[in-house]
């Protein structure tokens, strides 16, 4: 009692608290001052900016070093990864946009040549307090879906607030000779990788990860809300023109690209669906397709005497996408639609005068039998399990199939050619299991050049086999199809199993593990996650833009 007494009086009386409380509050802004300084986050660039900072963030080309754990930071990243699909061995990494919400924080790379500092916060899962709720919540991951299974990965960290000001200061114009200049100045191999770009899949991976952040960045997109439904504003998601309903609802929807503002707008979007246009108008046995062309020209005509916007640029920041096979005539009633307007088309046949590869863009063809289970059945079996050499079965029309029928049909038991999938075939074996089991699936043009199973072989995961003369392949301003597909000319359809005999089996292996990598890209997700396929059409009519500036600053 009489020591505790003691130290009591001591507390009390003999220590000078004001004296204390200042050196500890000494000392407390110090540690903090310190900490902030040796933080791996960008909070250390407002607390000590610089007199330059503004042009440090202008061009975002500049060298910066913000830090140098890149290394550690990537394998973080890898901890993400999450399992797409039950059906097959791949590992997917889809990257939300930046509006996704997630647990995860990660900084958005704003230029190919800067190294900026990514760190990731990682949160702990807090634990359930119900036993009885935790083995219910166990159960009902057991019985979900392959496809519902969906990873929401890192949230990209904003743009510094200055280089969002400088942008949002500049006019759609100005924004898009920017963003061109940008690319100008891309070089041919990127500083800071992002892991989910698979580089054997692209032209240049450096320019199509540049010219994509430079979208998230400055796109902004406005929707015409002029046009009666069905033909405008009401998508068809199901069948095998589904492409153009998808993008037209994933568009609608929203919220990052699309601009209630049409004086922001660096691109304005023509909602309306080429299938839905030909169920409405189209009669029947008529054989005669113009009625459709001139309600498309009278709608246009409409737009530009009602908005100032179509006559500024005569149509050429305007797009349309269609993935029927009239779509390409139903627009050449009107030049400056026809000439000027940037087209995403299924039907991307060069031949014809209306699809004009570089500044129009070439649209997936995807069959969706489900709109609720869109990815249902993705997947193949491996390399050794494919003892098919080359797999067809369809409807004979257009004048390559009939050929392709009449040099392989039951001629060879590795070429399995069929005209349409014979029953006592499709008991053993249906049509989805062919194209798993088989090496290369043939992809012949029918009336059209295009095919729905081009985007079926890469969703098996069989190496698609192209045959039809003219055809621009899907998004091929940044793919390279050579890297995971084998395109032949029509009249070296005799010659077919010589050409794919010829391909070595180390060449063929890489082809099939592209195709696995590239199937990600080709996803349709009712939540689009970053580089799936609504964002990559999305950039290649963005990229398109891009060009038509370049265009016009030459001549």
């Amino acid at each position: 009692m009489k020591l505790l007494r003691k130290i009591i009086i001591f507390l009390v009386l003999r220590i000078d608290w004001r004296k204390l409380l200042l050196i500890g509050s000494f000392f407390t802004i110090v540690g903090v001052v310190v900490q902030i300084s040796t933080l791996p986050y960008p909070l250390t660039i407002w607390v000590f900016s610089s007199s330059d900072l503004p042009l440090l963030y202008i061009s975002m080309n500049s060298n910066v070093h913000l830090n140098e754990k890149n290394s550690l930071m990537r394998l973080e990243q890898f901890e993400t990864h999450a399992v797409v699909s039950m059906n097959t061995s791949t590992v997917l990494n889809p990257l939300v946009s930046t509006n996704t919400s997630t647990v995860l924080n990660h900084v958005v790379s704003t230029n190919t040549s800067t190294v900026l500092n990514q760190s990731m916060s990682i949160v702990e899962e807090r634990p359930i307090s119900s036993r009885k709720r935790g083995q219910s919540s166990k159960r009902q991951r057991r019985h979900r879906k392959a496809e519902d299974i969906v990873a929401y990965p890192p949230r990209l960290r904003p743009v510094p607030h200055r280089l969002l000001r400088y942008v949002r200061s500049l006019t759609p114009y100005e924004a898009l000779v920017y963003a061109k200049k940008e690319m100008e100045n891309i070089s041919s191999v990127i500083n800071d990788p992002d892991p989910e770009l698979y580089a054997p899949l692209f032209r240049n991976v450096s320019v199509f990860q540049r010219s994509y952040e430079l979208m998230e960045l400055l796109l902004k997109v406005y929707i015409y809300q002029d046009g009666k439904r069905p033909i405008f504003h009401e998508p068809i998601l199901r069948g095998i023109y589904s492409s153009e309903g998808w993008f037209m609802k994933l568009m609608e929807e929203n919220r990052q690209f699309v601009t209630q503002d049409p004086e922001k707008a660096h691109l304005f979007y023509l909602p309306y669906s080429a299938k839905q246009l030909q169920t409405a108008l189209y009669v029947p046995n008529s054989h005669n397709i113009r009625r459709l062309s001139f309600f498309l020209r009278d709608h246009v005509n409409m737009l530009a005497a009602k908005y100032p916007f179509w006559n500024r640029t005569r149509g050429s920041d305007h797009f349309l996408v269609a993935c029927h096979d009239w779509g390409p005539y139903t627009l050449t009633e009107h030049e400056e639609l026809t000439k000027n307007t940037i087209k995403a088309l299924c039907n991307a046949d060069a031949s014809e005068g209306i699809f004009v590869a570089g500044k129009d863009v070439s649209l997936p063809e995807t069959t969706i039998r489900n709109p609720k289970r869109p990815l249902r059945g993705l997947g193949g079996n491996r390399v050794s399990q494919r003892p098919i050499l080359a797999f067809f079965a369809g409807h004979m029309h257009g004048r390559v199939r009939p050929t392709l029928l009449k040099y392989w049909n039951g001629k060879d038991e590795d070429m399995r050619i069929y005209r349409v999938l014979p029953n006592r075939v499709s008991r053993n074996m249906s049509y989805p299991l062919h194209m798993k089991s088989s090496k290369y699936c043939i992809c012949p043009m029918g009336y059209e050049v295009n095919s729905p199973r081009i985007v079926e072989s890469i969703y098996h995961e069989c190496v698609p086999v192209i045959i039809a003369d003219n055809f621009v392949p899907p998004l091929n301003e940044v793919l390279d199809w050579s890297s995971f597909s084998v395109i032949v000319e029509e009249k070296d359809i005799p010659k077919l199993k010589d050409i794919l005999l010829s391909i070595p089996l180390k060449r063929y292996i890489k082809m099939q593990t592209n195709v696995k990598m590239l199937q990600k890209h080709f996803h349709w997700n009712a939540r689009p996650i970053r580089y799936d396929m609504f964002h990559m059409i999305l950039h290649s009519i963005w990229h398109a833009r891009l060009n038509q500036i370049q265009i016009q600053q030459r001549s």
